[in-house]
């Protein structure tokens, strides 16, 4: 499996990744078959042709915008579109995630909800286009890991649906400080946007590494051309690379226990069955939540309630209130911004005398790795086996051999 480096010099949008991933080799059905499944199909028509910048060859992808409806198309409504499609849960998952990042920054730089947020980048047919083509392009490539260097913003006015705004845009902005992106920047920095806020929002969401590899391999590439004009070259490269660094050595020993912001929701519900708990709970996992624990309590009146606590990733805050309030009977809900420190995980699997089994693996801060069967297989091969846990555990450790990882640490 290869990894993908994306080179956004000297900046990062939508439609120039989008060319990129084309000229790279993406079939332009591939790129268009979640818009169809979307229904936004009779919306736009997009074109990929030929151009240039600086005389340097690359694709410019062209939205044209069909969709004459005069009504604004919020987070809310856009929401439902991608949860309502027809589209695989890994891609759903990513687009989702995109589109969330986008509107929490516009609502928090414009002081609205963020599903009440309704403007161009969100709400154009272009935009839809660019940042769900990219995604699709992405998931059909399927890399092992995705690279990007650390982008310029520019600077000057640009005019949009608000008016004419500062360069980098307030959205931009909240986007890089929500993230935590280093951008580059110098002091005859270049007149005009270089990254806008739909190109910084997938590359907060789709890459892991804001850095290149210190040594890789180009097996291919493909050039994004922008519109806009400078005395340079305006594009986007995505590289078809394979790495040769081992993602558990370097950064992420220094990285390591890493610190990140969560939030922490509860509430105590004394007027819903052990059977409706059981199913809102699971409904909270299933939306990702890091964890969910709840435990039976004494309530006014001498009524048995129930204590529900979650954990989750503080982006998705919005969306859990709505859970708690649509599918529980609580009438209020406890909230908390919270700080934990955890150490960089990863699941693969390991070759056992069992076969091969699903494990987890651990990496301390002196570097050292620990690695445990998920309990799933341990039960399994429990049942297969008819031997206890321990024994199941102890043929497991003394027999492991070669670790192929799903994932990259986290």
């Amino acid at each position: 499996m290869e990894d993908i480096l994306i080179e956004c010099s000297p900046g990062i949008s939508g439609d120039m990744l989008l060319g990129a991933f084309y000229d790279l080799g993406v079939p332009k059905k591939v790129i268009e078959q979640p818009l169809i499944d979307l229904g936004l199909k009779s919306f736009y028509h997009l074109e990929f042709r030929e151009s240039k910048s600086c005389s340097i060859r690359g694709i410019k992808a062209k939205v044209k915008t069909i969709d004459s409806s005069p009504v604004k198309r919020t987070w809310r409504s856009i929401k439902e579109v991608i949860s309502n499609g027809n589209l695989e849960d890994k891609l759903k998952k990513i687009i989702y995630e995109v589109f969330e990042s986008l509107a929490i920054a516009e609502g928090k730089v414009h002081g609205i909800e963020s599903e009440d947020v309704h403007f161009h980048e969100i709400g154009a047919i272009d935009s839809l286009v660019d940042i769900i083509g990219v995604c699709a392009a992405l998931n059909y490539l399927n890399p092992k890991k995705v690279y990007c260097n650390e982008p310029m913003l520019g600077k000057g006015f640009v005019q949009t649906e608000h008016g004419k705004l500062s360069v980098p845009s307030p959205a931009v902005i909240e986007l890089i400080k929500q993230k935590n992106i280093n951008v580059l920047s110098s002091f005859d920095s270049i007149e005009g946007e270089l990254s806008t806020p739909t190109g910084i929002a997938l590359l907060s969401n789709l890459v892991a590494y804001l850095q290149p590899p210190s040594k890789y391999s180009i097996k291919s590439y493909g050039v994004g051309i922008g519109n806009l004009k400078f005395p340079f070259p305006n594009l986007v490269r995505v590289y078809k690379i394979t790495s040769f660094e081992d993602s558990s050595t370097n950064d992420n020993e220094q990285n390591n226990p890493k610190c990140e912001e969560i939030c922490v929701q509860e509430a105590w519900i004394d007027d819903q069955t052990p059977e409706d708990i059981s199913n809102f709970v699971e409904k909270l996992r299933i939306e990702g939540a890091f964890d969910v624990s709840y435990q039976a309590i004494n309530m006014k009146k001498n009524r048995i309630g129930f204590s529900i606590q979650a954990i989750l990733p503080i982006e998705k805050k919005e969306l859990f209130r709505r859970l708690w309030f649509d599918y529980s009977n609580t009438i209020g809900v406890r909230e908390r911004n919270q700080s934990r420190w955890i150490l960089l995980r990863r699941r693969g699997e390991c070759s056992t005398t069992f076969g091969n089994i699903k494990v987890k693996q651990t990496l301390k801060p002196d570097g050292s790795i620990t690695m445990k069967p998920e309990n799933d297989e341990v039960l399994r091969l429990k049942i297969e086996h008819k031997i206890s846990t321990e024994e199941i555990r102890k043929i497991i450790k003394e027999s492991s051999e070669k670790f192929k990882a799903f994932e990259n640490w986290k």
